[in-house]
């Protein structure tokens, strides 16, 4: 029976994982690059990473950003939790017949401020124009180049105990974005947590040895990301439901929809896993930062068979949490 794309296929859930294991690594080959936020690739003078990424968020003007804030951050983040340096960046634009030039001035503004503030460089680029109604107004391709300084940033070596650390509070984009709609006629002070987070991270790495891995949770949110750690890797993850950073605003918006924060989009979120004795530093570190002021110890990892992400309940039970499973908000991102 033929099959048929929808939309929970691009939400990071468990969708968007059968589809890239069934369709895309069944063609391109099973490899390293599948684990992660960007590929590493040998060149003859060491080691760069690559990242692309496609930006179809609606609406393109949201609280806290836009379509070209989160083109540049998104990709920057990819290649920072990579363990990456980013240098370059290239974008390519696919706009729609009619669609103002007026808005299109202010998303390439609010790409430059991006580029501006985090460093890096924009050098090569492609417009497409499309007819009307073919492409929602604009959708943003960018693709990003780090460089690896020394050694590979983390190091992957598991061990139990080591800490889990979320960079500040969840569900803040996915917020952001519901409410932006209108579509419910529901109104809400979250702003985006939209942000590049090279500085951040960066400085995490140069002053810490013992960082394991670090991941942006974007689409899919929190749970889906460690649950995606915990498979790829064979551990076995335990976070802390009171320990977990939720603005009371978001939690409200949450409690009325009927959503799980653990399952929203962020877009200036990092979870790092640590060896234990490095925790304290850590989120001290980033706690110098305004992206990571509400940074908090949530979990950690508690074994290293079978692969799986258990939520400890305020009553002390635990429960197994697992991928995103159909759509919970689309065009996310």
């Amino acid at each position: 029976m033929e099959k048929f794309i929808s939309l929970a296929h691009g939400d990071g859930g468990e969708l968007s994982h059968q589809l890239i294991c069934d369709v895309f690594i069944k063609a391109f080959g099973d490899n390293e690059a599948a684990l992660f936020d960007a590929a590493t690739l040998t060149i003859p003078t060491g080691k760069i990473a690559v990242t692309t990424d496609s930006f179809v968020v609606k609406p393109i003007f949201f609280p806290g950003g836009s379509i070209g804030k989160l083109a540049v951050a998104g990709t920057v983040n990819d290649l920072t939790v990579s363990g990456a340096t980013p240098v370059y960046l290239t974008c390519g634009f696919v706009i729609e017949e009619g669609f103002p030039v007026s808005d299109l001035e202010k998303i390439v503004t609010d790409m430059a401020s991006e580029v501006k503030r985090t460093g890096v460089r924009i050098v090569a680029g492609d417009t497409k124009v499309v007819e009307r109604g073919c492409a929602d107004g604009v959708f943003i391709n960018t693709t990003g180049i780090g460089v690896y300084d020394g050694d590979h940033g983390c190091s992957l070596a598991f061990e139990e105990g080591d800490a889990i650390i979320v960079s500040g509070s969840i569900g803040d984009h996915g917020v952001a974005i519901l409410t932006a709609r209108n579509e419910l006629g529901i109104q809400s002070p979250v702003k985006s947590d939209c942000a590049s987070l090279n500085g951040m991270l960066g400085k995490v790495l140069k002053n810490t040895s013992k960082v394991r891995i670090m991941r942006d949770p974007t689409r899919g949110g929190l749970a889906t990301t460690l649950v995606e750690i915990a498979e790829d890797f064979h551990l076995t993850i335990k976070i802390i439901e009171s320990d977990l950073p939720v603005k009371e605003e978001v939690r409200g918006v949450c409690d009325l929809l009927g959503f799980d924060p653990l399952y929203l989009a962020n877009e200036g979120k990092a979870i790092l896993i640590v060896a234990s004795e490095e925790k304290n530093k850590v989120i001290d570190i980033l706690r110098e930062f305004p992206e990571g002021r509400d940074a908090a110890l949530i979990g950690s990892i508690i074994g290293k068979e079978k692969g799986q992400l258990l939520l400890e309940t305020p009553l002390g039970s635990k429960r197994l949490l697992t991928r995103l499973s159909g759509t919970m908000l689309p065009r996310i991102c």
